[in-house]
């Protein structure tokens, strides 16, 4: 059996993640803020396999080495922990592109440290691809095509911004330290929850559903 870790394990698609590898007989390990918050947490203790096989531990995207633990000995990393939808106000570069940005550099540089492991598959995002000047002209887009920084910052598009250039950045860390590095670039992630907790892109769909505004 494979041993992974799945960052953000309270993150829609990292606890799908984490249910599917443990169906699968892996051994998995999970990184979130706070493991003994069991309001957020204990959902992921109810999945099938989870008391023989998955292991929550605490590591903050903010803090550069706190996965080290989490990813030694690992056969592989999916990377989902990242904010998602947060208030676009001063605070920005602190609750969005910061994390963003440096906890992806920092959950690569953890890996680079680990000789176990094969491959790192990212969750970035279609938006750090389709923000540019340009999009009707070249569409359609693929692997070549980048959304544009400075199109992004004069449109605040802030959540785009930081997901392209830590997309960039991670492929150039991983090519330095020789790290097997996939990106997956979904859209909009929707689906039956299996947090007790509904994610931010589900707020903001119910928002509109009840007529309310999100943010």
């Amino acid at each position: 059996m494979a041993n992974f870790c799945v960052t953000g394990g309270t993150g829609f698609i990292a606890a799908y993640l984490v249910k599917r590898l443990l169906e699968d007989g892996h051994c998995v390990r999970t990184t979130v803020r706070d493991p003994g918050d069991v309001e957020k947490v204990g959902f992921l203790w109810e999945l099938s396999g989870a008391k023989e096989r998955l292991k929550i531990m605490k590591a903050d995207l903010m803090v550069e080495g706190s996965f080290d633990e989490a990813v030694q000995g690992v056969d592989g990393v999916f990377h989902t922990a990242s904010p998602v939808l947060v208030p676009y106000d001063e605070n920005i570069k602190a609750t969005l592109i910061d994390p963003c940005i440096n906890g992806t550099l920092n959950v690569l540089r953890s890996c680079s440290k680990s000789s176990s492991l094969k491959r790192v598959v990212l969750t970035s995002s279609c938006s750090s691809i389709r923000y540019r000047d340009d999009v009707q002209q070249v569409s359609p887009l693929n692997e070549s095509h980048w959304s544009d920084p400075e199109y992004c910052k004069r449109n605040n598009l802030w959540y785009a911004y930081a997901k392209t250039i830590a997309e960039k950045e991670a492929w150039k860390l991983a090519k330095e330290n020789g790290i097997d590095l996939v990106v997956v670039n979904p859209s909009f992630v929707v689906g039956p929850l299996l947090a007790r907790q509904p994610t931010s892109t589900l707020l903001m769909i119910l928002s509109v559903v009840k007529g309310q505004t999100y943010y």
